[in-house]
């Protein structure tokens, strides 16, 4: 399975309160599980700096994950920006 690398940052205007966020993220990880059942979660970060979030996922199909990333744009209120990772112990292998 390929890992994906999804950084989100999250609108000004997305919520007001923290209790909106929770909403929001509740919603849209429902969402995800319904429709990209093939998108494995590994790991999420909220961070600080540039972007909010960090998850990390897996899948077969980079279809999958795009329709995630859709998602959490349009019910998340979010702009994202997705990588394709390669384990470093991986990447280091093929050189």
């Amino acid at each position: 399975m390929a890992r994906y690398i999804i950084l989100t940052q999250f609108s000004p205007h997305a919520f007001n309160e923290p209790e909106d966020l929770k909403r929001i993220a509740s919603h849209v990880s429902q969402r995800i599980k319904r429709e990209c059942p093939q998108v494995e979660w590994k790991d999420s970060y909220a961070t600080l700096g540039c972007y909010d979030v960090i998850d990390v996922v897996e899948s077969k199909d980079p279809k999958d994950v795009e329709k995630a990333v859709m998602i959490i744009r349009s019910y998340g209120h979010s702009t994202t920006k997705t990588l394709h990772a390669t384990p470093w112990n991986e990447f280091l292998e093929i050189l």
